[in-house]
């Protein structure tokens, strides 16, 4: 027998099971790894897609002429009659006379004058100094909410821009970040509140939070009149500068 003949002896069904099991290994790794990297490369663009989307806020201008003409009167269909139920005559009891010798002839009855001059128990309690109102103080009730909609005419316009100052740590470990904060504007155009509605990184809230309350508007204006909105204004930290966006 020649070693030709010999070695196509050997090579029989056990040989040919293990190139199966070998080639069949492969094959299912290389298909694990391409759909991993389908689906990897799928979310990552979602992700960084949504990274770009800056949230605005919604404007809405109302006019006079989209509310239509008032309804008339002279077509308004008249008033439904109420009925009146008789009621019965109160009953009044009857005077009982009193005897004179329990009159006080030297009791008086004060006039309104006099009632109006005299304290209250309440002022002669704590005195005239600890009963005070204070003309400092200013009660604001119309504060909006994050996500309500204001209408307005006009929004309100950055005056003044302030650059945040980048943290030292995340100097050191070369970060970088981008921060999405609201601002709560008043109607002297001053920032009153700083949100983070959305952080890439918490590092930067802070010295972001810290720079939109010392921006300056242009106060949002309804109506011919000043009103408080929501504006968002976005920062990105880069190495080089931290900038508003």
């Amino acid at each position: 027998m020649t070693p030709t003949e010999a070695a196509a002896t050997q090579y029989g069904r056990n040989e040919l099971k293990k190139a199966f099991q070998r080639n069949f290994t492969t094959g299912l790794i290389i298909s694990a790894a391409l759909h991993l990297s389908v689906i990897g490369s799928y979310y990552g663009i979602r992700y960084m897609a949504s990274e770009d989307e800056i949230p605005t806020v919604a404007v809405r201008v109302l006019k006079y002429s989209d509310l239509g003409p008032p309804p008339s009167i002279a077509s308004a269909p008249p008033p439904p009659s109420v009925g009146v139920l008789a009621s019965a005559k109160p009953s009044v009891g009857a005077p009982v006379p009193v005897p004179d010798a329990e009159v006080n002839p030297e009791q008086t009855i004060a006039t309104q004058q006099e009632l109006s001059s005299t304290p209250s128990p309440a002022l002669e309690q704590f005195g005239d100094e600890d009963v005070q109102i204070s003309q400092d103080i200013f009660i604001d009730g119309d504060e909006p909410g994050m996500d309500e909609f204001v209408p307005v005419e006009k929004p309100p316009q950055i005056v003044r821009r302030v650059m945040p100052k980048y943290p030292e740590m995340a100097m050191r470990a070369g970060l970088e970040g981008k921060v999405w904060v609201k601002i709560l504007v008043d109607k002297e155009g001053k920032p009153r509140k700083a949100v983070v509605i959305k952080s890439t990184t918490e590092i930067f809230n802070e010295p972001a939070c810290e720079a939109a309350m010392q921006f300056l508007f242009t106060p949002a204006v309804m109506n011919n009149g000043p009103v408080k909105v929501w504006v968002s204004i976005p920062f990105t930290f880069i190495l080089k500068d931290a900038v508003p966006g």
